[in-house]
């Protein structure tokens, strides 16, 4: 030990944390603290924190995820002294399914505790500093750099959402209800859907402009017998967005990512509904 015992604790907190990833976890009861209005109470935790005369809330959680950047999380704390926490929710299983495919932005998979059904809940967010965490024992959240990335991909989605214009979402509206009907069927068009890896849609030449022309592409991660068969519905997957007012017309690609260009990718824009799961699972008939 050196002669500065505290710098020894910085030290001690920061060796801890170097194991720490985002999406990574500890189970168990730990207290969520948020900020409230009493005199309003919008929540149960609200009306209780008016009977303790306080504008602070503590509701008890199955658990924590980290959602703070693992660049940051392993940053010396003397730097980047705190983290952020989202509680750990357990869902029955369809709404579990749901965040599963990715239709509940504010809710995402924690891929090691699928099994348990344990999402995070990415619309509460607690700061707490690191020494806290180097208290816990780790969880890890994520087993492989694809489920990292999804688990950074769910977390954006909260925040990066494009606002599409309501004359847009109106157009789309026949489709996107089509898509998540059909997705989970046993059919061909179930299991094409479940092989896209997204959709994307550009405005040209703008979202602003009077008259746009729209550019869908339904992409797969890679070529092959996927985007053959999801070329077969395509004519009809475009059938629900029939042109009509700025929209001049509307044109569509089933699509690899390889046969995108990078400008064809950076200048459009995800559907909300674009992370329909590629993973393959039975549904229902029809």
């Amino acid at each position: 030990m050196s002669a500065d015992p505290e710098a020894d604790r910085i030290s001690a907190v920061d060796k801890a944390l170097s194991d720490w990833r985002q999406g990574d976890c500890v189970l168990g009861e730990h207290w969520f603290v948020h900020r409230v209005d009493p005199s309003v109470g919008l929540t149960d935790a609200a009306r209780a924190a008016a009977e303790a005369g306080t504008d602070l809330a503590e509701t008890a959680e199955v658990g924590l995820v980290v959602v703070t950047q693992t660049c940051d999380v392993v940053r010396e704390c003397k730097r980047r002294p705190f983290v952020e926490v989202s509680p750990l929710v357990t869902l029955d299983e369809d709404d579990f399914h749901t965040v599963e495919r990715g239709r509940r932005p504010n809710s995402a998979l924690v891929p090691a505790l699928a099994d348990r059904r344990l999402v995070a809940d990415l619309d509460r967010t607690m700061t707490v500093e690191k020494s806290v965490v180097a208290g816990w024992q780790r969880v890890l959240g994520c087993r492989s750099d694809d489920e990292t990335r999804r688990f950074a991909s769910a977390l954006a989605r909260k925040r990066e959402r494009f606002a599409f214009p309501d004359d847009f979402t109106a157009l789309a509206k026949r489709l996107t209800a089509r898509l998540a009907d059909k997705h989970d069927r046993t059919t061909a068009e179930g299991h094409a859907l479940r092989s896209l890896r997204e959709i994307r849609v550009r405005a040209d030449p703008s979202w602003d402009a009077q008259i746009i022309e729209l550019m869908f592409w339904f992409v797969q991660d890679t070529g092959g017998d996927s985007v053959t068969g999801q070329k077969d519905h395509l004519s009809s997957w475009l059938g629900l967005l029939p042109a009509g007012g700025r929209f001049a017309s509307v044109l569509g690609q089933v699509a690899a990512l390889e046969d995108m260009t990078a400008r064809d990718y950076v200048d459009s824009d995800p559907l909300d509904l674009d992370h329909l799961s590629s993973r393959e699972h039975g549904g229902t008939e029809g």
